[in-house]
């Protein structure tokens, strides 16, 4: 069974840092590109980040370009989104994805306020 679960959303401040992972189980994790996205309430979700093999070629959405920055451990089957100077503006849940599964996670909230 094909399942990801994120973690690391949290409350932080203006100008703070948080870093999100998504573990995968149930197919070949290193195969596969991932990608972030975010959606803010009442709206439909807005790509953040991808990430794809066989490089680790890298993809940022032009709103986060420069603070987050997205990475793999295939070890671990862990996809990260490291999030720094982070805004207001930045609050929204995030939901990992394997487009290529067409699965996603269930979401982690991130709340940027002071």
């Amino acid at each position: 069974q094909v399942q990801l679960v994120e973690s690391g959303g949290a409350l932080v401040q203006p100008g703070g840092s948080l870093r999100l992972s998504c573990v995968g189980s149930g197919f070949s994790f290193s195969a596969y590109s991932f990608a972030w996205y975010r959606q803010f309430p009442g709206n439909g979700r807005e790509f953040v980040a991808r990430i794809s093999p066989p490089y680790d070629t890298t993809e940022h959405a032009d709103s986060v370009q420069g603070r987050f920055h997205i990475s793999r451990d295939d070890v671990k089957s862990t996809v990260y989104l490291q999030m720094n100077s982070l805004k207001p503006s930045d609050t929204a849940v995030y939901y990992c994805t394997a487009p290529s599964l067409n699965a996603w996670g269930q979401g982690t909230p991130v709340t940027v306020s002071s």
